[in-house]
C-alpha cells in the first residue's frame, strides 16, 4: 500500500510540471515558407516578416495570420538568414552565402550590402543593441565550430570571438548590459558582459541543456531568455539567473527562431523548418522594447 502523503507528492509536482508546459497554434500553414524559414522579426508597424516566404532567396511579409506575401527578392542569390530592425526601421538581414549583412531603408525595397567580410563562414543570427550596434553569429557547420562578430554602426565589422562551438542563436539584454550566445551542436549558452560600444568581457556559462540543439533567441522585458530548441520541438524560456522557468510546447519538432510582436508585444512567433510554418504563443510579458 503506498504512503498518502508521497501519492499526493507525486500529484502535485506533475501538475506543476504540466502548469509549465504551454502549447502554440499555427500562425501561418504548413509550407507556406519552405523549410529554410527563419529570422522572424516585427517591424515598428508591427508587421511580421521572415526569410524564404514561397521560394529560397526571398523575404516575406505577414499582415495577420495565414495571410502572407514575397516582400521582396534578395539580390545576387542572397539567402537570408537572420533579421533585426533598429528603431529609424532598418532592415538588417545575415546573408550567409555572401558573407553580408543587408540592409533595407523604411519605405523602400532596396537592399543595400551595410556590412561584407570574406571571412565570416555565414552570418547566421543578428541582435541589435538599442544604440544600432549588431552582433552576428558565425557558424562553421562542417567542423562543428564558430564565431562571433561585432557590425558597428558605421558597417565595419570586428571579430570579437573565434573558435567556439557552432555559434547560433544570440541575443541582447533589455538593459544592454549582457549578451547571450548559443551554440547549437555543444547545446551550451554563454553570457558576456556588455559595454555601450559593444565590447564584451566576462564570459561565463549560463545554461547548458543535455539533448538536442538550440537556433535563435529573444529577450523578454523582463530579461527572461526564450530558446529555439531545435529537434527537441519546444521553446526554453529561461530567467535572467539562469534557471528553467517553463517550456513552450511547440506543433513541430524544428523551431528555427522566435520573435515578439502583436498589438502589445506579448505575441511570440516561431519559425518552423520542417513544416514551413509559423506558430504562435500568447505570452504574460511583452518583449524586449515593447511597452
Amino acid at each position: 500500500m503506498q504512503n498518502n502523503s508521497f501519492v499526493l507528492s507525486l500529484l502535485f509536482i506533475s501538475a506543476t510540471t504540466l502548469a509549465n508546459i504551454e502549447h502554440t497554434t499555427d500562425w501561418m500553414p504548413d509550407h507556406s515558407f519552405t523549410q529554410g524559414v527563419e529570422g522572424p522579426a516585427v517591424d515598428k508597424d508591427g508587421t511580421l516578416f521572415a526569410v524564404n516566404f514561397a521560394k529560397e532567396g526571398t523575404i516575406g511579409k505577414v499582415t495577420q495570420s495565414n495571410k502572407g506575401e514575397i516582400y521582396l527578392t534578395l539580390p545576387n542569390g542572397s539567402i537570408g538568414n537572420g533579421i533585426r530592425f533598429d528603431h529609424k526601421g532598418n532592415m538588417y538581414i545575415a546573408d550567409y552565402v555572401n558573407h553580408n549583412v543587408l540592409i533595407v531603408e523604411p519605405n523602400t525595397k532596396n537592399v543595400k550590402v551595410f556590412s561584407h567580410n570574406k571571412q565570416m563562414n555565414q552570418p547566421n543570427d543578428i541582435a541589435i543593441m538599442d544604440n544600432g550596434i549588431l552582433f552576428a553569429s558565425d557558424p562553421n557547420w562542417p567542423n562543428n565550430t564558430g564565431n562571433l562578430w561585432r557590425i558597428n554602426a558605421d558597417g565595419t565589422n570586428t571579430l570579437l570571438e573565434a573558435n567556439m562551438g557552432t555559434t547560433n542563436g544570440v541575443e541582447v539584454s533589455p538593459d544592454n548590459k549582457t549578451l547571450y550566445v548559443n551554440e547549437s551542436v555543444q547545446r551550451t549558452i554563454w553570457r558576456y558582459s556588455l559595454d555601450e560600444n559593444g565590447n564584451i568581457q566576462d564570459k561565463s556559462l549560463f545554461f547548458q541543456f543535455k539533448d538536442h540543439g538550440l537556433d535563435g533567441m529573444r529577450t523578454d522585458n523582463a530579461g527572461n531568455l526564450y530558446v529555439a530548441r531545435y529537434g527537441a520541438g519546444v521553446v526554453a524560456v529561461l530567467s535572467p539567473q539562469g534557471e528553467l522557468i517553463k517550456t513552450i510546447q511547440l506543433t513541430g519538432k524544428h523551431p528555427t527562431n522566435v520573435a515578439f510582436g502583436g498589438i502589445d508585444g506579448k505575441q511570440l512567433f516561431i519559425t518552423m523548418q520542417k513544416r514551413g510554418a509559423i506558430e504562435t504563443y500568447y505570452n504574460h510579458i511583452a518583449g524586449r522594447n515593447y511597452r
